[in-house]
């Protein structure tokens, strides 16, 4: 479970060791050919916890929004897609609530 630490403007994700280091133990000296293997599934966890990170980013969304609002006030775009493109990025926030609800 990752905890957090406040920062300035917010709370962040506070980062376990485990989260830097590949941990190694005595089987790895008995059997050192697992090292690369224990490498590679380390690496690929890494890649999917950041991928997962990346893609609830609810901030993200957020500033898509209010760039989406900034645009149609500045008369960039019209209602019609005002209206379509807020759904989209509304639903995608909304798919990122549930899922990390669910997640919890």
């Amino acid at each position: 479970m990752v905890e957090a630490v406040k920062k300035k403007g917010g709370y962040e994700p506070k980062q376990k060791k485990e989260d830097y280091e590949l941990q190694l133990g005595l089987l790895d000296v008995v059997f050192p050919w697992f090292i690369p293997v224990k490498g590679v599934v380390w690496i690929g966890s890494k890649l999917k916890r950041t991928a997962e990170e990346d893609v609830t980013d609810e901030g993200r969304i957020q500033e898509q929004l209010l760039e989406l609002q900034m645009r149609f006030e500045m008369d960039e775009l019209s209602e019609e897609e005002y209206d379509r493109k807020e759904t989209q990025l509304m639903e995608k926030l909304e798919a990122i609530r549930k899922y990390k609800e669910e997640e919890m």
